[in-house]
């Protein structure tokens, strides 16, 4: 399990390694490089799923951010 993940900011490029929850989701994170206020894309649960070089530690583990089983067939 990686708790740290690299978010990349798709307005600047600013990049910045930061721990990740292993039971919540970041859906808002404010970019230090530029002050963009980053939120998943459309299917993504969280910032780091979106943005970053690994996802949440809850998709990591192949569950949703509220603990219950993904759904294999999407």
């Amino acid at each position: 399990m990686q708790l740290q993940s690299t978010l990349t900011c798709p307005h600047c490029a600013h990049a910045e390694t930061l721990e990740m929850p292993e039971n919540a989701c970041v859906v808002v994170h404010l970019c230090a490089g530029c002050g963009a206020r980053l939120t998943p894309k459309i299917g993504d649960c969280c910032v780091f799923c979106s943005y970053g070089d690994v996802p949440c530690p809850p998709v990591q583990r192949a569950r949703d951010c509220c603990g219950a089983p993904m759904d294999e067939g999407l």
